[in-house]
């Protein structure tokens, strides 16, 4: 039987198998019911597939079954984040964080959950200890740097997206961010030349159009 469960578990990793996947997990936990790893593993792929109760549902059941799974926490917090129930996300992030201190992700997870209930403080908090953990976290300064033009400290906000840049030049998120931010400044000719960088590096960009738009320049 644990030949059959490992083969199950390798077919359901397998990229190149992805219709049969949820199926060999599901195989997989009838022929081991009290595996967490494998409830965890097929709610991720229920929540690849956008099936976000469902992959709730499976990291439950991991939790119950290992309550130090600090994945599970994690991914259930991602699952209710998707949902927009930021305080239970929160509760999920914060129990995987006191399992597993040093995980900068869950601290970027839980500042965007405190980001989206407008708590810009305790957010800025949680970036700022996902930097300290993972210097080069582009993604956590670009969201630092939201809260921050969220408050108003523009001039913070604009030395964080600019240290994403650095980080990573093609981020055309942080670039339209950091325009945006400009523009609220009053500064104009860097808020276009961002616009029109963000541009260049995502031609698809929703947002960059309509700031070079407001100040009155053709996207």
């Amino acid at each position: 039987m644990v030949t059959e469960l490992w083969m199950l578990l390798w077919i359901a990793t397998d990229p190149g198998r992805e219709p049969r996947i949820n199926a060999n997990y599901t195989k997989a936990i009838a022929l081991n019911p009290n595996d967490a790893y494998v409830y965890s593993k097929r709610g991720n792929a229920y929540v690849r597939k956008r099936e976000v109760d469902r992959a709730i549902a499976d990291w439950t059941k991991a939790i119950a079954l290992d309550p130090n799974d600090a994945d599970a926490y994690y991914n259930r917090g991602f699952g209710y984040d998707e949902k927009g129930e930021y305080d239970l996300a929160i509760a999920d992030y914060t129990k995987a964080i006191v399992l597993n201190p040093n995980d900068a992700a869950a601290y970027t997870n839980r500042g965007n959950a405190y980001d989206e209930k407008g708590e810009y403080d305790l957010a800025i908090a949680d970036y700022t200890k996902a930097i300290a953990l993972n210097p080069n976290d582009a993604y956590a300064y670009t969201n630092r740097g939201n809260a921050y033009d969220e408050k108003g400290e523009y001039d913070l906000a604009i030395a964080d997206y600019t240290k994403a840049i650095v980080l990573n030049p093609n981020d055309a998120a942080a670039y339209n961010n950091r325009g945006v931010t400009y523009e609220k400044k009053g500064d104009e000719e860097r808020a276009i030349a961002d616009f029109r960088k963000a541009l260049e590096i995502d031609p698809s960009h929703q947002y960059a159009p309509e700031g070079l738009k407001r100040l009155g320049m053709t996207p």
